[in-house]
């Protein structure tokens, strides 16, 4: 990195040698001013109005203009004169904590870098200062034609340098809060909280100018004779009626959002109501039609299951209607043949009666 200034960091009777480098870079899109009828640049002459001709860079130099309108030419020679310790050193003043200095004070911001090998063990002994006593040190330096107040601090293994703003230079906040006494209840507070707690923290690598993206989109697209990105159309911002409303749908909308992982915003669903269509001469009778179906389907189900357990209760009376039977048939047969052989022992010799006896028992038989 290109170093802007050099100088020494003054720390008590310690001097650093030091190079002040930018710590930030702009990657924003610039444009050019061209005239529109004909696409040709448009660029500023320096020209000199007692003249009325333009002059080099040579021929410029610097002025104080004052109050009746006269200039007092001063010189790169008359500044570096000047009588002030701090033309080529970062003078520490004091140590602070960190939350001393105002934000609103914070400025550009630099990097200071050990300038050759002598600079690295004091430049290390200020790093290693500032970190055990978790402290920032004040200085003032002179750059780009003016003194000005730095805050030092440890970035990693580097010492970096905040331009700061002199106390008088920030302007206090009269006039900008709002007006009468207003009164916050607690229940929107807590659904501050609650939203502030939903929306959570955020990696500050994860963001990113979405702006200059889309420019560079833009001017890609003309480049190669595309047409240029259409913008999405973005909902208008509703009014806010009532705060607490306001609130709990912040928080419901946040949480959707965190549960989605990155899903995009959610868009209001608008509700609209189906238009009613005239009833069809089949409608009815297919929605009878199903319902009697059904029901018949139901009924046959149920018959098919009752039907086992009929058949199942009239086979087994059968079966015991059967063995009752044949239990009757076998002691008919038995009172038969003790009748009979009552009959032969008392001599009766009839022998149509022994036959017809037979004949009998027979036909009990069949009849059972």
């Amino acid at each position: 990195m290109r170093s802007i200034w050099n100088g020494a960091i003054s720390f008590g009777l310690v001097s650093i040698p030091i190079k002040l480098v930018n710590a930030t870079e702009s990657h924003a899109v610039s444009f050019r001013q061209i005239h529109t009828e004909d696409g040709g640049r448009i660029r500023y002459r320096k020209v000199c109005e007692l003249e009325d001709r333009e002059v080099t860079q040579a021929e410029i130099g610097k002025a104080y203009e004052d109050a009746d309108g006269s200039m007092i030419p001063i010189t790169d020679e008359d500044l570096s004169q000047l009588p002030i310790p701090t033309a080529r050193t970062i003078e520490i003043v004091a140590f602070v904590p960190e939350d001393r200095i105002d934000p609103l004070q914070m400025g550009s911001a630099y990097y200071l870098a050990a300038s050759g090998a002598p600079a690295a063990k004091p430049y290390t002994l200020l790093r290693e200062a500032l970190k055990r006593s978790n402290r920032v040190a004040i200085a003032k330096f002179a750059l780009r034609g003016r003194e000005r107040l730095g805050m030092l601090r440890v970035v990693g293994d580097a010492i970096a340098m905040h331009g700061l703003l002199w106390p008088d230079e920030v302007r206090a906040p009269e006039g900008v809060a709002p007006e009468g006494g207003v009164t916050v209840r607690d229940q929107e507070l807590d659904l501050a909280d609650a939203l502030m707690d939903t929306l959570g923290e955020i990696d500050l690598d994860d963001l990113h100018d979405e702006y200059r993206e889309a420019v560079e989109e833009v001017v890609a697209a003309k480049a190669s004779g595309e047409r240029p990105p259409e913008a999405r159309e973005e909902a208008a911002p509703g009014k806010v009626l009532d705060l607490m409303a306001a609130l709990e749908s912040s928080v419901r909308a946040a949480r959707e959002s965190r549960d989605g992982e990155g899903a995009g915003p959610a868009e209001e669903a608008e509700v609209r109501s189906l238009p009613q269509r005239g009833t069809s001469s089949r409608r009815t009778p297919k929605e009878t039609g199903g319902k009697k179906s059904a029901s018949t389907a139901a009924k046959k189900t149920a018959a098919k299951k009752a039907e086992p357990r009929k058949s199942t209760a009239k086979s087994a009376s059968t079966a015991a209607k059967k063995t009752a039977a044949k239990g009757t048939a076998k002691k008919t047969a038995a009172k038969t043949a003790a009748k009979s052989a009552a009959k032969s022992a008392a001599g009766s010799g009839d022998r149509g009666g022994a036959r017809s006896t037979p004949k009998k028992t027979a036909s009990r038989r069949r009849s059972a």
